[in-house]
């Protein structure tokens, strides 16, 4: 990274919006990874859309991070920049039956929100540990229940920085999937269409939801939440459970015995400890059962090859 690449971002930004050689292993969930060249904090849309523009004409490769609950960063680090869009952007208020949410907003802080305002449809995101922008862009879901189900609109910018706002038809919303991830777009803001409901219900729902998920998940290990995608006419933790996996252990990185559809990292686990268990457990599914389990966790930087 040049000195004239990191003054204009410290120009652009304020020296505490800039970051040089960051630690991924505090900005994941699974507590793993490299440093990363340049670590920015994003307070405003005005902000974002300077910088999109400026590493399109410096072509520098960069990220979009959020709470790096699905993300495995790898052990050597990134060697971009990383656009942080998480507490800075995190405004969300209710007006009538619609919740707007900025991106960074948690989803648990959202789920509260409409909870506190008689509005029922997120109580199955209340324990995702993600923000608004990212739950969008994979459609996140839990509990037969997914964002497209409570998505009125979109607002992204594109890669040139240019704003425009997308509907729920155009977001093209499937299992764990977007528009947005094949256009790599932005987003900003989410507008939320919500039903009124009792605010007793929807929180003694949620209790319940949030019950059951820490019956059954190991969340006292970290994580990036369920590590594959479900196969069609499967569940991926029962695939890896019959396989022979459970407890399953590379360095640090495990099977969970809890949930075997969880990798976790029992404490002392590297980014390659982690990969290199996704990819035994595909094999191993692969193997047994000629399923191909497809990862949900985002791999950032360079991985072994064999």
């Amino acid at each position: 990274m040049s000195e004239a690449f990191y003054n204009y971002l410290l120009e652009l930004l304020g020296e505490n919006q800039v970051l040089k050689n960051e630690p991924m292993s505090k900005h994941t969930t699974f507590k793993t990874g490299g440093n990363a060249s340049v670590f920015v904090k994003i307070e405003t849309k005005e902000q974002l859309v300077k910088l999109l523009r400026y590493l399109q004409i410096v072509e520098r490769d960069y990220f979009i991070l959020g709470n790096g609950s699905n993300l495995l960063v790898s052990d050597k680090g990134y060697d971009g920049v990383i656009i942080q869009i998480g507490s800075l952007m995190s405004d969300a208020y209710v007006k009538g039956d619609r919740i707007y949410a900025k991106a960074g907003a948690s989803l648990a802080m959202v789920a509260r929100l409409a909870a506190g305002a008689g509005l029922t449809g997120m109580e199955f995101a209340s324990g995702i540990p993600g923000t608004i922008g990212g739950a969008v862009r994979m459609n996140a879901g839990a509990y037969d229940s997914d964002m497209s189900q409570v998505v009125e609109s979109v607002s992204v910018i594109d890669l040139q920085g240019e704003e425009m706002t997308l509907d729920n038809a155009t977001m093209e919303f499937g299992y764990r999937r977007s528009a947005i991830v094949k256009t790599n777009h932005i987003v900003t803001e989410v507008v939320l269409k919500l039903t009124p409901g009792d605010e007793k219900e929807i929180l003694a729902k949620m209790d319940d939801l949030n019950q059951r998920r820490r019956d059954k998940q190991p969340l006292e290990f970290p994580s990036a939440g369920s590590t594959f995608k479900r196969p069609e006419g499967h569940f991926a933790g029962k695939l890896i459970m019959d396989a022979g996996l459970k407890g399953y252990q590379i360095g640090g990185a495990a099977v969970s015995e809890k949930h075997c559809g969880f990798i976790i990292n029992k404490g002392n686990a590297t980014s390659t400890d982690v990969y290199r268990l996704i990819q035994y457990v595909k094999e191993r599914v692969k193997e047994a059962y000629n399923v191909s389990l497809e990862p949900e966790v985002i791999l950032l930087g360079e991985f072994p090859k064999d």
